[in-house]
Formats: structure tokens, C-alpha cells, sequence
């Protein structure tokens, strides 16, 4: 009998010390998507707009890997917009402009019947990288986009440089982020698993 609840303590105790742990992880993981997670309702509203509020999670996983949530330009959206980087200094419209040229690319991937990786690269990439992807099997891949950006930085070699660091993990890639959409749809997870939502829509993808 002693050995019995013996066991049975053991066994509420890991229990226990296991529904901790998960708290505070979901508690660590909140703590440090902070900074996004205060932009959730107005990125679900923009994306409302043009019935793609499903998104969310996605659009919150790509503000994530540009800047965490940081600055007055959260989706790094100025360049989209044929600006330096960080021109826009207005949170709103960095996430509206984001959004838009998310909204951009998104139509115009499926139009071009891309998959998602290939539209999320061309965010990051621009919306070229969706009409070369296109004519090489409609994938994205790290090799696809490690060959589309030697041919840009081939365009313009003085220009993309990876700040002559041969030590960078893009180099020579250094057009963009050969791995971006990756990184992206990692962040997504997170917002569709780790992070409650508000707007909790996960996207068919």
C-alpha cells in the first residue's frame, strides 16, 4: 500500500512539475512576442478588409522576423514603397503599407499559382522573385532563391555586398534572405500554436 501512493505522489508530482513548466512557457513565449502581439487586432483588421483575416498569424510571424515588433517602421515596410529603409516613422502606416504589399504579392502568387513559401520570400525578395520561381516549377526552395539572388547581386555587385563579410551566412547571396521564408513560417507556428490570439483563424496552409 505504501509503495502504491508512493507512486501515485510521484506521478501527481510530474504531472505537476510538467503543467508548470508549460505555463511558463507559454508565460516566456508571451513575454517575448510582446512587442508584436500589441499590433494583432490591427493587422487582423487590415487583412479583414480584403477577406484575408486568416493570415494573421502569418503576418505576426513576419513583422517577428523583421523586427520583433520594434521601431516605428514594425513591418519594414518603406522599401516596399521605393524608400530607404526605416523612411516610414509611423507604426500604423508601416503596418498598412505592410499588409498592402503583403495583399500585393498574395494575389499575385496565386494568380501565378506559387506556393505560399514563394509569396512569403517575396516580401522579402520582391514581387520578381514570384515570376522566377514560375518558370522554374512553381516551388520555392533555398536553392531557388540562392540562384535568383547571385542573379540580382550579378545586377548590381557594388551594391550587394553582405558588407564585404565572407564570414555572413548569406555571402554571396547577398540579395535578400535566401532563407526568409523559413524563418517566417517558423514565427507563424508560434502565433498559431505557442501564442494565443485573439483572432485565433490559422490559414489553410
Amino acid at each position: 500500500m505504501k509503495k502504491n501512493r508512493m507512486w501515485k505522489f510521484i506521478k501527481r508530482l510530474l504531472l505537476f512539475t510538467l503543467l508548470m513548466s508549460i505555463i511558463g512557457l507559454f508565460a516566456i513565449y508571451r513575454y517575448y512576442f510582446q512587442d508584436v502581439l500589441k499590433y494583432e487586432t490591427q493587422v487582423y483588421t487590415e487583412l479583414k478588409t480584403s477577406d484575408l483575416e486568416e493570415y494573421t498569424p502569418l503576418l505576426l510571424g513576419l513583422m517577428m522576423q523583421e523586427t520583433k515588433g520594434k521601431g516605428k517602421d514594425p513591418m519594414q515596410a518603406s522599401e516596399s514603397l521605393g524608400l530607404a529603409k526605416d523612411s516610414i516613422q509611423d507604426t500604423s502606416k508601416s503596418i498598412q503599407q505592410g499588409v498592402s504589399h503583403f495583399k500585393d504579392v498574395y494575389s499575385y502568387g496565386k494568380k501565378q499559382g506559387v506556393d505560399l513559401q514563394t509569396i512569403i520570400q517575396s516580401y522579402n525578395m520582391g514581387i520578381a522573385y514570384i515570376d522566377f520561381v514560375k518558370t522554374h516549377g512553381g516551388k520555392h526552395t533555398d536553392q531557388l532563391a540562392k540562384t535568383y539572388s547571385l542573379s540580382m547581386v550579378e545586377t548590381n555587385p557594388e551594391l550587394y555586398t553582405c558588407n564585404n563579410n565572407k564570414k555572413n551566412f548569406r555571402y554571396p547571396y547577398c540579395y535578400g534572405d535566401f532563407t526568409y521564408s523559413k524563418k517566417v513560417m517558423k514565427k507563424t507556428k508560434y502565433f498559431e500554436i505557442l501564442v494565443p490570439l485573439k483572432h485565433n483563424i490559422v490559414g489553410n496552409q
